[in-house]
Order: C-alpha cells, then structure tokens, then sequence
C-alpha cells in the first residue's frame, strides 16, 4: 500500500478531524503522534498529529520540517497543512511561517490556504470566515484563551504572518467549478501571490477545489478541503476502493469523558450531560494544583464507571473564569495546569478500566495522548462532523479526540452508541 498523502496537523483534534474526512472518502488512513522516529505504517494517507498550533514559531517550524522529511522519504506524493477551521493563531504565526517553510522545501511557490467546513458551520465569503452565522470575531472565538481571533478577513490576518503576499479567490470564481479555479489560482501565482484564501460555503466548493488542486506540491487548510482529494488518486489510478477503511477493533471497557475545552459548543455539550449522566465540574480557580485536582476527580468516580453512560470530568469554564485563572497563576501556567490535571485523571480512568474515552479540546487531547503513552491511532467511522472513534496503539483503548468547537450538543452521550 504506497503512501499518496502526506500530512501534517498542528494539534491532535485537528489531526483526527482530517484523519476521519480521508476514510470517510475512503483512504485507509492512521495518525501518528509526533514527528515520526522510525518507520511509518502502510496506509494511503498518514496523519502526522503536532502540538505546534500555540508553541514558538520557530520550534513549529522545525517540527513540521521534520514531520514533511519523514513524509517524503516514506514517498507522499502530496504534503497537506492542516490547521483548524477557525484559523486558529496569533499575528506572528504558526499558519504563515510553517506554510512559508513547507512550500520552500517542496520547492513550491504557491499554496491555497482554505479552512471552510460547513458542516461545522464554518464558512468563507469574500475572504471572511464564519462561525455560522457569525464573523469568526463575533462568534466567541474572541475570547479564546490561547489564541483568541479577532479578524475574520483570512487575507489579512495570513497576510500579516507569512513574508509572501495573498490574494483571494471570491465566491463568484469559485461557483463556477474546479476549471475556473484552478485558472484564477494560475493567474495570482503568475501575478506573484504566494498564497489564495479560497470563499467556500458548501461542500460542493471544497470538492471542487480539492480538485483544481490536484497537482499542487503543498495543500493547507481544515479537513473540509480533504473532501476531494482522494478522488484525484482514484483519477489516476492509485487509489482502490476501500469499503473497509473504517473498521476497527471492537470495543470494551468503561466508557467516560474528559473536556478542557472552554468554547461554548463544549460548555454546551457539558450542560446537556448533566441531565443523563454524572458530571463533575472541576473548580481549578479554587484548586490550582494539577495532582489535588486528579485526585478529586478519581476519588469522585468511585462506584460510577459502568460500560453504558459516561462519567463526564471538565475542567472548562466561561470566559470570565477562564480570565480569573490566567490573572492568578499566568496564561500559560494556567493551560499547563489544566493538561497535567487532564491527563492524570485519564491516566486514572485507564487504569480502572476505562476502555471508550471522549477526549474535549486540542490542547487537552495533546496532553492526554502523550500521558497515555500512544504512538498511533487508527481510524474509525465519524460520530459527528469531523469527530472519528479511533482505536490508540499500544494503549488499546478507543479515543474521540474532539475539538472543542465541534459536536452537537449530545455528543457525550451519542458517541457511545456509536462504538
């Protein structure tokens, strides 16, 4: 099984989110976590999962480089940026300079740049990106802890992080199909533009984009755009069909879930748990010690885990808390607290027989992953958009790695009818 598509996620919800868009369009696919130290499984698509989405540009520069040489010698035929559907980043970075050190080392000049995701609500007119039907900085991504987005104009904001200039590819084009796109893509690459934000507002758009993309060294955006690229290996004659790209091992153990996330789609998805299973709702302001809070949270568990309905532990929080938190402890002081408080109380659950987690929030699944010791996950059949069951290697265990702004708002519940 040759590797097609090589791609690298900047956090590890993003990094499963695309995962699950490859199979379900039917590419064999796992995602590996971290830079790759040796060789790769066979697959169609290999996710590389990165933590890089808030770390110094530089160090997220360095550690993408090293995922796409990975890729490359295991012989993608095509590299792909993920990064999240809400453009998640500062004004220095990380989108713009590890895409800028990804087309250099391809050799490229131009890439799209398109985190569309309607299914997710989440949408691009005339270079704006839309949380339904908000501007992205009214949609409570404004108050986002670590990177708060307070510009929906995605020319603008890329504009201010890469050293090459942007340009858009406007509704209109991009109604007209795959052809009239890819020849206005040709004509800003002509024209000197390193990048084109590309307006998508229905699936539609992104298969017809992923399309007028087919020859690209370099692809970056959300998962959405993913939709149609393996139909551009299947054209070719390098992709079979794969009916059974999703299957997984069965499931067992305790099921439960662990949230960190603090955006409203999870506060939402908290508040419905609390009418249909147990839910503990950490109190970090109160406790700011990452050991002292696992500990509540296990001993709370006692006599609760069962193999139907979830135990739910959060440690989210309204803006307002959130705020408090940073100004007691420090922004990343306060973020670090939370992960190592997360990923203890994982660790515990495993260990008393939790074998069906639900993890909330990108950063929080980065650190669970990484406390879980998993190396790979293969992945498994879509519970909502962009949210796969994968089954983690060597743990054994199935995780959903759920960012933090999708989901509807029984997800907690629905996700283990769906194991």
């Amino acid at each position: 099984m040759p590797l097609l598509l090589g791609c690298i996620a900047d956090d590890f919800t993003g990094a499963t989110d695309l995962a699950s868009m490859l199979v379900k369009h039917g590419m064999a696919t796992v995602q590996v976590i971290g830079v790759p130290d040796g060789p790769l499984p066979e697959a169609d698509a290999i996710v590389v999962a990165l933590k890089s989405r808030t770390t110094p540009a530089a160090e997220a520069v360095a550690e993408s480089l090293a995922a796409a040489e990975a890729l490359l010698a295991a012989g993608a035929k095509q590299l792909f940026f993920k990064y999240c559907s809400t453009f998640d980043s500062t004004d220095a970075g990380n989108i713009g300079p590890v895409a800028d050190a990804l087309l250099k080392r391809l050799g490229a000049g131009f890439a799209l740049a398109c985190p569309a995701f309607p299914a997710n609500g989440r949408s691009i007119y005339q270079g704006h990106l839309f949380a339904g039907a908000h501007l992205l900085n009214e949609s409570g991504m404004e108050n986002h802890p670590l990177t708060p987005m307070r510009d929906p104009n995605l020319v603008r904001v890329l504009g201010r992080q890469t050293e090459g200039s942007v340009g858009l590819v406007p509704f209109a084009v991009v109604e007209q199909g795959a052809h009239a796109i890819r020849d206005a893509m040709t004509r800003l690459a002509e024209g000197g533009r390193r990048y084109a934000i590309v307006d998508a507002v229905t699936d539609a758009h992104l298969v017809a984009i992923g399309e007028a993309a087919a020859s690209h060294p370099l692809i970056t955006g959300g998962s959405g755009i993913a939709m149609g690229l393996p139909a551009n290996f299947r054209a070719r004659g390098l992709l079979p069909l794969r009916p059974d790209a999703a299957d997984l091992p069965p499931a067992k153990g305790f099921c439960a879930v662990v949230a960190g996330s603090c955006s409203r789609a999870t506060l939402g998805q908290i508040g419905f748990a609390r009418d249909h299973a147990p839910v503990l709702e950490l109190d970090v302001l109160a406790t700011p010690d990452a050991a002292a809070l696992a500990a509540q949270a296990l001993s709370w568990t006692e006599g609760k885990l069962n193999a139907e309905t979830p135990v739910v532990i959060a440690a989210s929080a309204p803006p307002e808390k959130v705020a408090a938190l940073q100004a007691k402890v420090g922004r990343d002081a306060a973020g670090a607290l939370v992960e190592h408080a997360l990923a203890a109380v994982a660790q515990g659950l495993v260990a008393r027989g939790v074998g069906r987690l639900v993890v909330a929030g990108g950063e929080t699944s980065g650190a669970v992953v990484s406390a879980l010791g998993v190396r790979q996950l293969r992945i498994g059949a879509e519970i909502d958009p962009g949210v796969p069951w994968t089954f983690a290697e060597p743990a054994g265990i199935h995780l959903a790695l759920k960012s933090g702004n999708f989901g509807a708002r029984d997800f907690f519940l629905k996700a283990f009818a769906h194991v």
